[in-house]
């Protein structure tokens, strides 16, 4: 089964992700998140569809139900990412809901789309006569990318046709209005360029990475249309070589990232790829929250000024985490650098795996990296979970992602000429690909990110020589590897971020890596004013904060401050009521409260201070993944430094 994003024999790549005709989420929390996936999240995604009218618009378009249009116009993407979630999930076994849907709403498509291929309930049913004229707006190419992705999904987990048929069809028409220099406009929504160029990987339809490069060369040109927030808001200022850094709407953003690097490993263009590449890093080191959430504002859902991070008011939102990932994956397929895997590790179990809660029942639009206790009582606010939404562009987001999570675990390449096998995400699967001369399978055993064990057996080898190369997460301090029973394993670290090791591999051997999951302190760079004087604390690839609930009685978490040497205890559970399996920290540390002058939320420094402003206190950390599990109060991710 091949997964999101596999490039073309010809494609211009490092990397490439392995065929895998066996994959299998053996325990742990990735299988944790894909078990909830599947039996809670999807089954509650299938019923807001029909709840909230996306379906009935399909139907009303069709001709097969009467009533008007219903939610915002881009409705149609919610379904088209629920049906690649479940595409996703049929491809390792038979779901008898599952296939139902996909079969009928693909035939439901079928009905829909018209004769031309245009398909769009929205306008169909609202305004037929209005098409591509106000695509600034209209979201009608992103909803044609999220069909086209659904569709490459579908085919690839099944060998589907009938979806396939539509989102070709819809691609064929869309090269026909677009492809000519006179065509309507630029969407102003990216999403279509990615999708395209899966479609033309699966296709093989030149037209369909031509209309991806041509979108994607009038970026900049001023093609997208008049907005309130301003061309750079659509991502529209600049021609895609030219644009220094990330700006405006963060999803946006990050989607036509991932369609820029697509491009560029298909068609060879280095200009592409060293573009996107300084604007990921400019955007690591200066606009992303710890978690690796991104857009610093919620109004206009924007990324904001270099170093403009403000824990409480960070939107974070969840499509863009997952966006995210999607970019960095094509980064690390592009280049086989190990800092875009870094970053996947630092998204994926921070940002993202917060989103949803535990039970995989609601779920956050904005991941703040505060919330006080009287923002905990807001109500509809898009930075507290909820079933669905208005716009519920985010669960789906979570859904697609976590159902194909197992293909972002592994990528192969020649490595100094020899066929080497990467593994960049840990996580208990078992995995069999060809290779080499044959056919690979490792199992891979850990308790990762609770454990920095990771053991890995080579159950099948192929025959000639191979290496397997682990990444090595740079928080690991001191890292080890055993390898029991071989003497003739030759071990290298390489410049992008691996140590790979090369022995003539034989079915039973086993190699076991070691990472340093000592808990530490974290500073912000001193231009992040907004947490100047705080730290965080990690552990592993895990950031943690700190609720009201884990606080003793009589303690507010905002009153804690922490020693700038706290030496945190590490206290496992194996399941803690709501949250499931964790490793809880402790730390001394001081609640700081008392009188200010004049009545104002201020003190001297260094003035005196009454017996009672101080008091000791014990400070407890959860992952921050885990918050909000049980029940709503404070929770803060930047704590104070005791002076």
């Amino acid at each position: 089964m091949s997964g999101p994003a596999v490039p073309t024999r010809t494609a211009r790549t490092a990397h490439r992700p392995p065929h895998l005709e066996h994959s299998e989420l053996t325990g742990g929390l990735w299988r944790r998140w894909r078990d909830v996936n599947r039996t809670v999240s999807l089954p509650l995604a299938l019923h807001w569809l029909e709840r909230a009218g996306n379906l009935d618009n399909l139907r009303v378009a069709a001709g097969e139900a009467e009533g008007g249009y219903r939610g915002p116009v881009y409705m149609d993407s919610d379904v088209y990412k629920v049906m690649e979630t479940a595409a996703w999930e049929l491809g390792r076994g038979h779901d008898p809901a599952a296939a139902e849907f996909v079969d009928s709403t693909a035939r439901l498509l079928e009905r829909a789309q018209q004769e031309d291929g245009y398909l769009d309930s929205h306008y169909q049913v609202v305004n037929p006569d209005a098409r591509y004229t106000r695509l600034v707006d209209s979201h009608e190419l992103y909803c044609a990318g999220h069909l086209m992705q659904a569709a490459v999904a579908a085919h690839r987990t099944g060998g589907d046709t009938r979806l396939l048929g539509v989102a070709r069809r819809f691609a064929d028409h869309l090269a026909d209005v677009f492809l000519d220099d006179d065509g309507p406009g630029l969407d102003g929504h990216p999403e279509i360029e990615t999708a395209l160029v899966e479609l033309y990987r699966v296709t093989g339809e030149e037209r369909h990475l031509r209309l991806a490069s041509a979108f994607v060369e009038r970026r900049g040109r001023g093609l997208v249309g008049t907005h309130k927030h301003g061309n750079r808001h659509r991502q529209d200022h600049l021609p895609v070589r030219e644009a220094p850094a990330v700006t405006g709407h963060a999803v946006r953003g990050l989607y036509l990232e991932a369609g820029i690097v697509d491009l560029a490993a298909e068609t060879g263009d280095t200009s592409l790829l060293a573009a996107s590449e300084r604007r990921w890093q400019d955007m690591v080191a200066t606009r992303t929250s710890l978690t690796g959430g991104l857009g610093s504002r919620q109004v206009g859902e924007v990324f904001g000024e270099r170093y403009e991070l403000p824990p409480d008011l960070s939107y974070n939102e969840t499509c863009a985490s997952a966006a995210s990932i999607q970019w960095s994956w094509r980064l690390l397929l592009a280049t086989g650098r190990a800092r875009y895997a870094d970053l996947i590790e630092r998204t994926l179990y921070n940002a993202f795996a917060a989103a949803r809660s535990d039970d995989g029942r609601t779920y956050y639009k904005g991941n703040p990296l505060q919330r006080r206790a009287d923002h905990a009582e807001a109500v509809g606010d898009p930075r507290c979970r909820d079933e669905w939404f208005f716009s519920a562009c985010c669960p789906p987001a979570v859904t697609r992602l976590v159902a194909s999570l197992e293909h972002y675990a592994a990528t192969v390449s020649e490595h100094a000429g020899l066929p080497t096998f990467h593994l960049h995400q840990y996580a208990s699967i078992d995995l069999a690909s060809p290779f080499a001369e044959g056919r690979l399978r490792l199992r891979v055993e850990t308790d990762y990110p609770w454990s920095g064990q990771v053991g890995i057996t080579v159950t099948e080898a192929p025959g000639g020589p191979w290496a397997l190369a682990l990444r090595i997460p740079p928080w690991s301090v001191t890292t080890r590897l055993d390898t029991p029973g071989r003497k003739d394993l030759v071990v290298t670290a390489d410049e992008d971020g691996y140590v790979v090791l090369r022995r003539p591999w034989r079915t039973g051997d086993t190699v076991v890596l070691h990472l340093d999951m000592t808990p530490r302190m974290t500073s912000p760079h001193p231009r992040i004013d907004a947490v100047r004087g705080c730290a965080a604390v990690e552990r592993g690839p895990l950031v943690y904060c700190f609720e009201q609930t884990d606080q003793r009685e009589g303690v507010a978490v905002d009153d804690l401050a922490i020693s700038p040497d706290a030496v945190f205890e590490e206290v496992a559970h194996d399941d803690l009521d709501g949250l499931g399996p964790t490793v809880t920290l402790r730390t001394p540390a001081v609640a700081v409260t008392g009188a200010h002058e004049a009545g104002l939320p201020y003190r001297t420094r260094g003035g005196p201070e009454s017996a009672d402003s101080v008091r000791p206190a014990t400070a407890t950390a959860v992952p921050y993944f885990q918050w909000d599990n049980r029940g709503d109060g404070a929770m803060r991710v930047w704590m104070p430094l005791r002076d």
